[in-house]
């Protein structure tokens, strides 16, 4: 990974690490089925791409079995056109990997709408649906080890202490509580033991605070250094507001350094995650926490029968609607019409609305 820094328009820092070069040693599959590689979607080209080719790395790590890379929204192959492809090549049996950090709405809801539709469409198939990437050891490490870099003077020429420094951890934001929740556990297990001043997390859409009263929040600890953690895998349109938004941080208050790091990418140790989410749906091993899902609460509250009817059980059989015509609490809409498209007005925008409607289900 070749990388630039101008510090000063805040531009994205992007260092060659040693260990980011380095591809992991998988363990064996179990069993040799096609894995489904499921992104969230982004109308940015760059972004697009770069699901596309960690696709084809982690199919290079092992080429027995097929690895397929499609999208919830916003561009294509899509969900359906994916399973389409294994099904022509005579499969019956898949894996589908959510390439996704948190268990939001995505996850919970609309992966398995997509997956409940191919089920009719395709009877004879049986889909084993795994684990988001969560919080982990492997993803921890990869922060741990670019925030290491950031001490180095070529990164830190000014010899900024990590006491005089506020991390300023950035998420996409969602519209499940329970996921941004996880937003804020993985932002102060990076924190923990780090010696940085704090750690404050924002958001860059939907759920509050957003990235401007991050940056506000951070400026109260009156440190010489911000050092901003886009919390994504990829690029994409987001990632780079966050880059804009941040080198208009740098003019604005020009005495705080201002220092952005780069998205995950591909990354040894996301691979490494990857595989053992793969293996996990081959051993039946797929297992989520739904204590705190609105999903799940709601299902509760309406006496809708088990607490799992959901579908969290993974067998997709949670009776949630196949009408993708619904009313989305998303800021964007889930339409894969790709041909015209107008900006939705963002319901969140204002606390007050966000309060209101963040634990309803669609």
């Amino acid at each position: 990974m070749t990388i630039s820094i101008d510090r000063s328009n805040a531009l994205p820092l992007r260092y060659p690490l040693e260990s980011e070069a380095i591809a992991p040693s998988l363990p064996p599959l179990p069993m040799p089925r096609p894995v489904l590689l499921v992104g969230h979607g982004s109308r940015d080209a760059e972004g697009r791409q770069s699901l596309l080719d960690f696709a084809a790395a982690y199919q290079a790590l092992d080429t027995s079995r097929p690895v397929v890379p499609c999208f919830l929204e916003l561009t294509e192959p899509s969900i359906q056109q994916g399973v389409d492809l294994c099904v022509e090549q005579g499969y019956t049996d898949l894996s589908v990997l959510p390439v996704l950090l948190f268990a939001a709405r995505h996850n919970k809801f609309d992966v398995t709408n997509e997956l409940d539709r191919a089920r009719q469409r395709h009877p004879q198939v049986q889909f084993h649906y795994g684990r988001h990437f969560g919080i982990t050891p492997g993803i921890l490490d990869l922060w741990r080890s670019r925030l290491e870099e950031l001490d180095q003077p070529e990164w830190n020429p000014h010899g900024i202490s990590r006491a005089e420094t506020v991390l300023l951890f950035v998420g996409r934001g969602a519209s499940d509580p329970d996921a941004n929740g996880d937003v804020f556990k993985m932002a102060r297990v990076l924190w923990e033991g780090s010696g940085y001043h704090t750690v404050e997390v924002c958001f860059i859409g939907i759920t509050h605070p957003r990235l401007e009263e991050g940056f506000r929040r951070a400026r109260l600890y009156q440190p010489k250094r911000i050092i901003v953690l886009p919390y994504f895998l990829f690029t994409g349109a987001l990632v780079k507001k966050i880059y804009t938004l941040s080198a208009q941080q740098q003019v604005a208050f020009p005495n705080i350094e201002v220092v952005n790091l780069p998205e995950m990418g591909l990354h040894p140790q996301l691979f490494t995650v990857l595989r053992d989410r793969e293996i996990e749906t081959q051993l039946g091993q797929v297992q989520m926490n739904c204590e705190m899902c609105k999903f799940r609460l709601a299902a509760v509250g309406q006496g809708g029968g088990h607490a799992h009817d959901h579908a969290h059980s993974h067998s997709h059989d949670h009776g949630h609607s196949h009408d993708h015509g619904h009313s989305h609490d998303h800021a964007h809409s889930h339409s894969h019409n790709h041909g015209h498209h107008h900006p939705v007005a963002d319901p969140y925008a204002e606390p007050t609305q966000y309060h209101q409607r963040i634990w309803h289900v669609p």
